[in-house]
């Protein structure tokens, strides 16, 4: 298996730079370059201020904060990383973009390197083709705010060998994370299986079944951290909607994905959430919670819909996740205690969904399904053949494990 002593990071941002901190605790020596200027050095600044602050809280030694800091070192060039036993690009989610960063690492590294790719939905088989290591590429998710998620997502695409795969999740558990191993299919296991708790929040919303704070205040009242408007307005509407629909476009237009219409009016009218003062939300200077953005709400005049109350909102929206872990598992994304595992550390959620599922009964999950399925018969709420298999029989999804 190969040996990682030193790690190669390629963009010195906010990922990036949780990713130079990490290894640097771990022991690795790391070596970092950001083209932008300056952006190397401001990345340094923010991790001695980082380590600084672990020290004054009795989390860190000091001396093992002067050691960590002492082992990062910029690079002056993307080729400069080639010293690295394992490069980790860490650069905006530009499937050319990261393209041409692969050509050029694969140009200068060592033939045994391996390339990682931090990217959140793209296919690591389309970076890793460009170059002539595709057995040696490999994702390497790592989840926001790298220091304090326990989460990595180690993505195998066809041509990765199982040698590298390995080798990414011990350095991973080296970092002090939790690995999980997935198949390089759209939005690998979280961005896949969270798309349900925004999509179907939006739906209930659009179709004027509940209001944003109704939403939010049942799925908090079931264990979430956050509902998902809250959580939306702190990832940013634009991200959001950029997921959704690089994930709506993989899956060939599945309805399933489908971006919801108030997904583009929040960035098309410039409310990306706490980041703009305005969002699903509207916030104060100081960044205090106001009323929904009435954008979210504004029906024409007519008859109504009825109102859900908190339990419908909240079946509809665990079924649809439910759904969508079990989509996850049919067409071997990941085993179900990977999914479940993924889904708890990667988001807060109070468990995973699959377990979830059976605790709630996945014949009930599917009398929801079918029941939204009746109404709106495009596809988008069919149950996955293998949860209404599962459910007609009593099994388990982990029986299968």
């Amino acid at each position: 298996m190969t040996e990682i002593h030193t790690v190669g990071v390629l963009g010195a941002g906010t990922m990036g730079a949780g990713i130079v901190q990490v290894a640097a605790e771990a022991g690795l020596g790391v070596l970092v370059h950001d083209p932008l200027d300056g952006a190397t050095e401001r990345a340094r600044d923010r991790i001695g201020g980082f380590l600084d602050r672990k020290v004054g809280k009795g989390q860190l030694d000091a001396k093992d904060a002067t050691d960590a800091l002492a082992r990062i070192r910029p690079a002056d060039s993307l080729e400069a990383l080639s010293a690295a036993d394992l490069v980790v690009e860490a650069i905006p989610e530009d499937l050319a973009l990261k393209r041409d960063a692969f050509r050029r690492l694969d140009a200068t590294a060592a033939d045994g390197a391996i390339l990682a790719t931090n990217t959140s939905s793209l296919s690591v088989a389309a970076i890793g083709s460009v170059t002539r290591r595709p057995d040696r590429v490999v994702g390497m998710h790592f989840f926001n705010p790298v220091p304090l998620m326990a989460l990595v997502e180690v993505i195998a695409g066809p041509a990765t060998s199982s040698e590298v795969t390995d080798a990414v999740a011990l350095l991973a558990r080296r970092l002090g994370k939790t690995p999980v191993i997935a198949a390089d299919t759209p939005g690998f296991i979280v961005n896949r299986v969270a798309r349900p708790y925004y999509l179907e929040a939006f739906r209930i919303v659009g179709e004027g079944g509940a209001g944003v704070e109704t939403v939010d205040d049942a799925m908090r009242g079931i264990g979430f951290p956050m509902g998902p408007f809250e959580l939306i307005d702190a990832i940013g509407a634009d991200v959001n909607f950029a997921v959704s629909t690089t994930v709506f476009e993989q899956f060939f237009g599945d309805p399933r994905y489908r971006p919801h219409p108030l997904q583009r009016a929040l960035v098309e009218s410039g409310r990306l959430g706490r980041k703009s003062n305005g969002g699903c939300y509207d916030y104060s200077t100081e960044g205090e919670r106001g009323a929904p953005w009435s954008g979210l709400s504004r029906r024409a005049d007519g008859p109504q819909p009825p109102k859900l109350d908190p339990t419908h909102v909240e079946a509809r929206i665990l079924a649809a996740i439910v759904n969508e872990a079990a989509s996850a598992i049919a067409d071997g994304v990941a085993t179900p205690d990977a999914v479940d595992t993924a889904m708890r550390l990667g988001t807060n959620w109070p468990d995973g969904p699959l377990a979830w599922g059976e605790r709630i009964g996945l014949a009930s999950v599917v009398h929801t399904l079918d029941a939204l399925h009746a109404a709106v018969p495009d596809g988008r709420y069919r149950a996955i053949p293998l949860l209404r298999s599962l459910s007609e029989s009593g099994t388990s999804f982990f029986a299968r494990s």
